[in-house]
């Protein structure tokens, strides 16, 4: 099992949403308006200079769902570097 953890620019929830659900992943959990500041991208920090706001999503997955949700992701990227997308995929020990 894997555990996937997603940061993206709020605008494109719909689309990581999709882009989960097309890969075979339905469940998740999901936090708003979490603010942040990358490299790459510009400040989501909820301010008046930085208003904008990240959403951050984690899903938990067999490894085979976890490979095709990446390779996904690293594609949207592609497209997507300004806004801002990160994926970070961890092991998972237990599930309790």
């Amino acid at each position: 099992m894997k555990l996937i953890i997603i940061v993206y620019g709020e605008a494109m929830d719909a689309e990581i949403l999709d882009l989960l659900q097309s890969n075979g992943q339905n469940e998740y959990t999901k936090w708003t308006k979490v603010q942040g500041k990358g490299k790459h991208s510009e400040p989501h920090l909820l301010s008046h200079v930085w208003p904008k706001a990240n959403n951050a999503l984690m899903t938990c997955v067999e490894d085979d769902i976890a490979e095709k949700i990446m390779t996904a992701l690293r594609e949207y990227k592609k497209n997507h570097l300004k806004e801002g997308v990160k994926a970070f995929l961890l092991p998972v020990e237990e599930i309790i």
